[in-house]
């Protein structure tokens, strides 16, 4: 089974950060985390790729889920378990 590569930019005091870490790793998965309030290049980097300044921000194998409520909002719609299963 491919390991799904999935990349969180996150900060240090988001609440919603650690609920979207929880619901990966419930779901079998952890996440690269990329802090953006520790390194402004990552901080640019997040807003070049999402087009957000908002934390998290997910990506899946590449592919921009959005935050912790796109993912919920993903997962219900049953389009998470097949990016988390699609090869890199």
């Amino acid at each position: 089974m491919p390991v799904p590569e999935v990349v969180m930019y996150t900060t240090a005091t988001c609440p919603f950060c650690v609920a979207a870490k929880n619901f990966l790793r419930q779901r079998g998965t952890g996440c690269r985390e990329v802090r953006v309030d520790l390194d402004p290049a990552a901080r640019e980097e997040m807003l070049a790729r999402a087009k957000r300044s908002s934390v998290p921000q997910i990506f899946i194998n590449g592919t921009h889920v959005g935050g912790f409520d796109d993912l919920v909002a993903l997962d219900r719609a049953g389009g998470l378990a097949p990016l988390l299963e699609s090869a890199p």
